[in-house]
């Protein structure tokens, strides 16, 4: 079901959309969660007018720049295709190509990409400790160059994933699960659990985005890991604030079968163990044994993937399963699991197209209501 573009209209509140001009998204976190509704709302909107083939060309002669110091397909396809859709010129950058490795400081990039673009995505998600505090250090470099030379453009930063949060892959998830409870979310469990991984040792900010997210809208949040996979305290705090606040619940569990227990949402993804992360941040040219070993400590935990059984105990036994792709299918989740939800998890990641594109608009446009009423 989705919501008539009237309706979403009436939704995208322009005193809200005057507090987001110019914002930078750098953690959901830092956001209210009336922003966020607006934001889902205007991501609606653009997702309605693209179905349509009218999304009007809002950014039209801009060059959005896409900075990633890790692998990607989806998130890099995603920023392109919004860039694009809104009228802009994308142009994705390999972090290996820049001079950080030489020396050259988060300022310094900034300043170097602000010259000439009007909107920079960051992907740096490897390392705890680094990826947030670089995206806020090129934003300070950005700001730093346009307020010494006089330039009113905006550009904003868009983290495309890091160390803490995976603000448009947790917003995207947000978006879908509207779509899929429009009668709300108050009151619906999920469970974020670890699953088993023989692939690579995966970032922590996936889980940590979705707990910090979706306790703001009183859902009932269920993380679940073997011991040695916890998260950052930070994240895990924060959550246990935010369901306090919005009447919604957290617990940490670590045990698979009692997170899925009548569930009516399941996000089963592998991450890293914390430990082995935090050496990341120390020894990084000890990466290859850190991952090895990372990856040996997964193999004790085999029996977490998502199967049939398990979704059996989940509510009617068809709760909806969620991942942020790609899913290492007979590890995290079962064949037949997957492949019921293949077209349920594509509708999922393509929200994320539409997550982008709401952010470069309330950031850049201006009467941004009024120009998706006269698309």
């Amino acid at each position: 079901m989705t919501i008539c573009e009237p309706t979403l209209l009436n939704l995208i509140d322009d005193s809200v959309l005057g507090a987001l001009h110019g914002r930078s998204m750098l953690l959901t976190d830092q956001w209210r969660r009336e922003e966020i509704e607006t934001l889902c709302s205007v991501a609606a909107m653009l997702e309605g007018l693209d179905r349509r083939g009218k999304v009007p060309p809002l950014l039209r002669g801009e060059l959005h720049y896409g900075l990633f110091f890790d692998n990607s397909t989806r998130t890099k396809s995603s920023w392109a295709g919004a860039s694009v859709r809104l009228g802009a010129t994308p142009m994705v950058v390999d972090g290996s190509s820049t001079q950080v490795a030489h020396g050259e400081t988060a300022e310094e990039t900034g300043a170097m990409l602000g010259m000439n673009a009007h909107a920079l995505g960051i992907r740096h998600d490897l390392i705890l400790g680094e990826g947030n505090r670089f995206m806020r250090g090129v934003k300070e470099g950005i700001e730093s160059y346009l307020r010494e030379r006089g330039d009113d453009r905006v550009v904003p930063i868009v983290n495309l994933q890091c160390d803490i949060d995976h603000p448009t892959q947790t917003l995207a998830d947000l978006c879908w699960l509207r779509e899929r409870f429009p009668d709300g979310l108050a009151g619906k469990t999920i469970a974020v659990s670890w699953a088993y991984s023989p692939s690579y040792a995966k970032p922590l900010s996936v889980p940590q985005g979705l707990i910090t997210l979706l306790t703001r809208f009183g859902m009932n949040v269920r993380l679940a890991h073997p011991r040695g996979y916890e998260l950052m305290p930070q994240c895990t705090d924060s959550a246990a604030a935010h369901a306090a606040e919005s009447g919604g619940s957290f617990a940490i569990m670590n045990d698979m079968t009692e997170a899925f227990a009548d569930a009516d949402v399941v996000y089963p993804k592998s991450w890293g163990p914390f430990d082995l992360m935090l050496e990341r941040r120390h020894e990084p040219q000890r990466m290859q044994a850190i991952e090895a070993a990372a990856l040996a400590r997964n193999l004790e935990h085999k029996q977490w993937i998502c199967d049939e059984g398990l979704m059996s105990r989940t509510r009617g036994g068809n709760a909806l399963y969620m991942h942020c792709l790609p899913a290492d299918v007979g590890a995290e989740v079962s064949a037949k699991v997957m492949e019921r939800a293949r077209f349920s998890v594509a509708r999922e990641a393509n929200k994320k197209l539409y997550v982008i594109m709401a952010l470069l608009a309330v950031a850049k446009v201006r009467r941004l209501r009024q120009a998706l009423e006269n698309a």
